[in-house]
């Protein structure tokens, strides 16, 4: 996360000193002086979102998982009526892009009566996706599904 301005350096100051100790408070009032600087452990010290997720083949997912997938580049029909919505990636966990981006589409769960928690979620043109992810757990993770 990245800070401007001085409405928020206190509280961050504060934090530094109490875990760097005083040179690190130091150093974090010249970043700030500066203008910008990334907390350690935040998105932004870490690199691009996304750019740490694991990679699946889709010869590795679930059956159900492949067929969305085949139903993705053929540009449906789908059987859920929620199905091609944008994502709007509030988790931030994918790479960030522009509202509209970032499409979903249901995972058949076996057994689930409601859409279950499976997903894909796909950037980019509809039918041509630039990169498409898998989530087993409604959102809180994801795999980057490689090209094939």
């Amino acid at each position: 996360m990245y800070w401007t301005g001085l409405a928020k350096v206190g509280a961050s100051a504060r934090r530094a000193a109490i875990k760097w100790g005083l040179a690190g408070a130091a150093a974090l009032n010249l970043a700030v002086v500066a203008g910008t600087f990334a907390v350690p452990g935040d998105a932004a010290a870490r690199g691009a979102p996304g750019s740490e997720l694991p990679v699946v083949s889709i010869g590795s997912l679930p059956p159900e998982a492949q067929t969305t997938y085949q139903l993705i580049h053929a540009g449906g029909p789908f059987p859920y009526e929620k199905d091609g919505t944008v994502f709007q990636n509030r988790e931030r966990l994918l790479p960030s892009k522009n509202r509209g981006y970032y499409r979903e589409y249901t995972v058949k769960t076996p057994r689930a009566r409601n859409r279950g928690a499976r997903r894909i979620v796909c950037g980019g043109p509809p039918k041509t996706p630039e990169h498409c992810y898998y989530t087993a757990d409604h959102y809180a993770s994801f795999s980057r599904i490689a090209a094939p």
